[in-house]
């Protein structure tokens, strides 16, 4: 099982550089971002945290910007976002852009998916909150053909296009990890997506993660599809969790790091290392 982290990178946080090179050189695996595009300063959406939104919301980087720049001062770890807004981007803008970093990260860049919780961002976008889901797959498969095709050609609900050119194509097809957990996420990894990332806490019944796991790869293999990965976001530091991850089928773990200086995020990249063994 591969072990990674992720975190919000901020403008009062650790710059990027420094983190990669720091994550790499502790022989992680891979380097994650979230995405936050704004933060409405009149809020209704609850958040599943607590009644106040941490401020890291408001002050992360652009993940695709920040992920180049990791990309130039690395050579070997995966590099993602986790999650993307994809609906808040017009895909064929998305679909370069993600290109444009799959070459430059030397074909390293993994796309971690999700449609969002804020409403209200959202509606900055001209998203209406109800058609978050089928907007979002309609954007990935969108995204896919360009990525795929010399002249692609798009003709959906919310995306519309006649043939076009778009170049540069990704070294490779970058991996779609679908984020969720909700009854129907594992219809969205096998219509949409190469992967699954689920979040875990604490209070994670193990047991059941590994029934989806299970069942994910199930359906995968009677459709004749790839066996689909697994990675756990938000595991938990401890050796006993990451045994139960393991055992439920999880392919790489994501590590949560703090929005913090320098000094701090550093010896938490120590703590999990050492946890790891290495």
């Amino acid at each position: 099982m591969d072990h990674a982290v992720f975190t919000f990178l901020t403008d009062y946080g650790i710059d990027g550089p420094t983190l990669a090179r720091a994550t790499e050189e502790r022989g992680f695996d891979g380097l994650f971002l979230t995405e936050h595009t704004n933060i409405p300063t009149s809020r209704q959406s609850a958040w599943s945290g607590g009644p106040e939104l941490p401020r890291r919301y408001s002050h992360t980087f652009d993940p695709f910007v920040a992920l180049a720049a990791m990309a130039m001062v690395t050579q070997r770890i995966a590099l993602g976002t986790a999650v993307s807004l994809v609906l808040q981007h017009h895909p064929i803008g998305l679909a370069k852009t993600t290109a444009s970093l799959d070459r430059i990260a030397g074909g390293r860049f993994e796309f971690g998916v999700g449609p969002g919780w804020n409403r209200e961002e959202m509606a900055n976008h001209g998203v209406d909150p109800r058609t978050r889901t089928r907007r979002m797959l309609e954007h990935l498969a969108a995204i896919r053909e360009i990525w795929t095709k010399d002249e692609a050609e798009f003709h959906g609900e919310f995306v519309d296009f006649d043939p076009i050119w778009s170049w540069p194509k990704p070294l490779r097809t970058p991996p779609v990890l679908i984020g969720g957990e909700g009854p129907t996420v594992l219809d969205r990894v096998l219509s949409h997506g190469d992967g699954w990332m689920p979040r875990v806490g604490e209070d994670t019944d193990v047991d059941a993660l590994a029934a989806r796991v299970a069942e994910l790869r199930r359906r995968a293999a009677a459709a004749g599809r790839g066996r689909p990965t697994v990675t756990v976001f938000g595991a938990v530091p401890d050796r006993a969790a990451l045994e139960s991850y393991a055992a439920a089928g999880a392919d790489r773990v994501l590590y949560a790091l703090p929005d913090a200086g320098e000094d701090e995020v550093l010896r938490a990249l120590d703590d999990l290392a050492a946890l790891r063994g290495r």
